[in-house]
């Protein structure tokens, strides 16, 4: 019976320390200055995702892909939950994550565009998973550099940007 008891309490006590870690206590979660949901970019040529916030949760997937944009869904102390183009979701320590905003061409082929408009002369065709810098984006329109060169790509054929966002 003293066994059986133990167990449980064993059990319970991995139970509120996860829920803890996953912020799901109710408490509010440990912020810093960033707040979520926003995008960032990957700092790192390769990047751990795990499947809670600390070394000891196992890696799911490793992202190779250096500027890569991702959105930071909640934070838990250094750690943040993000999620990238396709929809795959885990866990990163903060270093791992760089301010500087990016982009990922979505879709097709896209035409990089001299002015945003959608007749504008094209400067270069970008295929679809070519990641850019994001320069700045206003109702539409986006700016972008990529592999050295620069233009405007409507905003529906990027990912790395909300709908309503103003970047300058």
């Amino acid at each position: 019976m003293d066994l059986r008891f133990a167990r449980i309490v064993a059990v319970l006590a991995v139970a509120l320390t996860s829920s803890m870690a996953l912020g799901q206590t109710g408490l509010a979660q440990s912020r810093g200055a960033d707040k979520a949901p926003h995008f960032v970019s990957l700092r790192s040529d390769e990047v751990n995702l795990r499947t809670g916030p600390g070394v000891t949760y196992p890696v799911e997937w490793i992202i190779k892909r250096r500027n890569m944009p991702v959105e930071v869904l909640t934070e838990f102390e250094t750690w943040r939950k993000i999620r990238d183009f396709e929809g795959t979701e885990g866990w990163v320590h903060q270093s791992m994550l760089s301010p500087r905003r990016s982009m990922i061409v979505v879709g097709e082929t896209r035409a990089l565009r001299r002015t945003p408009e959608g007749n504008a002369p094209a400067v270069a065709r970008i295929e679809p998973g070519v990641v850019g810098s994001l320069i700045e984006c206003k109702d539409q329109w986006c700016r972008v550099e990529v592999a050295g060169f620069k233009g405007w790509m409507a905003r529906a054929q990027i990912w790395g940007v909300y709908p309503n966002e103003t970047i300058r």
